[in-house]
């Protein structure tokens, strides 16, 4: 029997190219994988047994034929149901786009790891139109902890960081405009990568914020995300916020050294409010690196408002012509929100822009004097489900809105993270920690997280 849940992409690649297993088998593995457990996570919203097959005997029928199959040659994935899958609607996570036509082809990402030779089992649940971080779906319910099914995945790409934790894939891609990959992936103990924000095609996405949505991916471990992120750079004109910067390679570099690397943690509104969890498990990977300067991003308060602004405000232009006709068919956390940005004051969006530009200025000069930065990826470790309120400090604040509070004022001004976990001693659930580089220095925050991983001080663990 194969253990698929514990196979690493590379590992299951390289047995594929070997002949030791077929493609076939890998799908049929991962698909009964899926059909046993996501009744659990309710992390797939569309399963494609029939397309997983198809791409898995051409795999296998090129390796017979002497062929490269590519580097993920029947590796499983899956994908926020944002991204455009040929032959099905692009939900978004939504109930109104449930009668739009159906995708003609797929989104870029996905043919670019078809390519590769990975193998699309399906769709993942999410916050609606990506607009949260708790991915509780009015419409398709609540996606699941792998470690505590009481609690949440997080969001808006749950359904991609469960899938991934839970063994149901071993590669996953999602969305983060507001910390839509960082959350989750703090929350289900596994590694996320949220790129510059342009280095990755959005094509074939659906979109939710223009001027900072991000896509990315998930992993158990580093280098199958450094591998996941390698094949799907690259040039795609039809998203015009994509930088035509030459593909970079992370992969082969990931064992490089660390040594002098100058690191600080994220003092003031990074560590404000935190628990007890996220703050130690920042002090555990800043001790590993030997960062020892506590640093403050200056206004990272006012960056975050600014950051709602610009999300409610593009948001809800997006989505008024809907709202007008439509409003009963939205997620009710979903429309208040949409709501009140499309009644938001021009002039609110214009600050919020030309105080985006201050912000992202002070956060390049403090990448000019350290390397890396280090901040908590969430305040806490997964709520309940069904939970509407954490207590930080002496402040109670309601959950859906607030778990993004680290990852708002990064994300707001495009730069990469990488998220790794963090198990703490005698703990039953992760946290994760953001490692934050300057804009297109991807491959050096991949090279920490591999370094940290490798001591051991952050790592996947299966659910029990």
């Amino acid at each position: 029997m194969i253990p698929y849940p514990t196979l690493a992409a590379r590992d299951i690649a390289r047995q594929v190219r070997r002949r030791e297993i077929t493609a076939a088998e890998i799908t049929e593995a991962a698909l009964a994988t899926v059909n046993q457990q996501n009744h659990r996570l309710n992390a797939f919203t569309a399963v494609l047994p029939e397309r997983a097959r198809a791409e898995a005997v051409r795999v296998d029928v090129d390796i017979a034929a002497g062929h490269k199959p590519g580097p993920l040659a029947g590796v499983p994935f899956a994908v926020k149901n944002l991204f455009d899958v040929k032959g099905l609607s692009t939900l978004a996570g939504s109930k109104i786009r449930r009668d739009v036509p159906p995708a003609q082809q797929d989104a870029s990402l996905i043919r670019r790891l078809a390519q590769a030779g990975a193998v699309l089992l399906g769709a993942l649940n999410m916050d609606e139109f990506a607009y949260g971080f708790v991915t509780e779906n009015a419409h398709y319910g609540a996606t699941h902890n792998p470690y505590d099914t009481a609690r949440i995945a997080g969001g808006s790409s749950g359904g991609s960081a469960a899938a991934v934790a839970g063994g149901l894939v071993p590669l996953a891609l999602g969305s983060d405009t507001n910390g839509s990959i960082r959350v989750p992936a703090s929350l289900c103990g596994i590694f996320g990568l949220k790129p510059t924000y342009g280095r990755l095609s959005r094509a074939g996405s659906f979109p939710f914020v223009h001027s900072f949505d991000h896509v990315g991916g998930f992993a158990r471990n580093v280098a199958d995300l450094a591998l996941c992120y390698d094949l799907m750079q690259g040039e795609e004109p039809s998203d015009p916020a994509q930088s035509l910067r030459p593909i970079e390679p992370s992969l082969p570099n990931l064992q490089m050294p660390v040594e002098n690397l100058r690191v600080a943690v994220l003092g003031g509104w990074f560590q404000q409010g935190a628990l007890a969890d996220a703050l130690d498990a920042l002090a555990r990977v800043a001790a590993a690196l030997g960062a020892t300067a506590t640093v403050e991003l200056a206004a990272s308060d006012v960056a975050r408002a600014a950051a709602f602004c610009v999300t409610a405000a593009e948001g809800a232009n997006l989505h008024l012509p809907d709202l007008r006709v439509r409003a009963g068919d939205y997620d009710p956390a979903t429309r208040s929100r949409f709501l009140a940005g499309a009644l938001l004051p021009g002039q609110y969006l214009l600050q919020a822009q030309r105080f985006r530009a201050w912000y992202r200025a002070q956060a390049l000069e403090l990448l000019q004097q350290y390397d890396v930065l280090l901040a908590p990826a969430t305040p806490c470790i997964a709520p309940l489900v069904g939970q509407v309120f954490m207590k930080l400090g002496d402040r109670e604040i309601p959950v859906r809105a607030n778990l993004g509070l680290y990852t708002q004022p990064i994300s707001f001004i495009g730069l990469p993270v990488v998220t790794a976990p963090v198990w703490l001693d005698g703990a039953e659930l992760p946290i994760g920690v953001q490692i934050i580089t300057a804009p297109w220095r991807e491959a050096l925050g991949l090279q920490v997280a591999n370094y940290l991983e490798l001591s051991g001080v952050v790592g996947y663990r299966a659910p029990a």
